[in-house]
């Protein structure tokens, strides 16, 4: 099942922490603070535990939202990123891996 996991952390070390943990879970950063991919409901909750453990008592908001394949496959998504801004350049895996000759972006 396919997950996209959202935080605002203002801990700039515990930011780093949560992001090293998503890419661990084999997540896609597709913006600064956001990830996803496609992971097992066993490993989201475990993710889920192990980022609230990361951000402890600490201020801060976490989200993650499984979404099934179906749903996962209408989505529409489009990429220009800038070079050097922190997110990477080329499209996620999991919408490259995606890409058909009849999308509309």
């Amino acid at each position: 099942m396919y997950v996209i996991v959202f935080y605002d952390v203002t801990s700039s070390r515990i930011r780093k922490k949560i992001a090293d943990a998503c890419l661990d879970y084999g997540l896609d950063r597709t913006q600064f603070s956001a990830f996803v991919g496609d992971i097992a409901p066993g490993h989201q909750r475990e993710l889920m535990t192990k980022l609230r453990d990361l951000l402890g008592d600490q201020p801060g908001a976490l989200l993650l939202i499984p979404i099934d394949r179906r749903e996962w496959s209408s989505r529409l998504e489009y990429r220009h990123d800038a070079p050097g801004d922190g997110v990477s350049t080329f499209p996620s895996s999991i919408a490259e891996r995606e890409r058909t000759d009849d999308s509309p972006f």
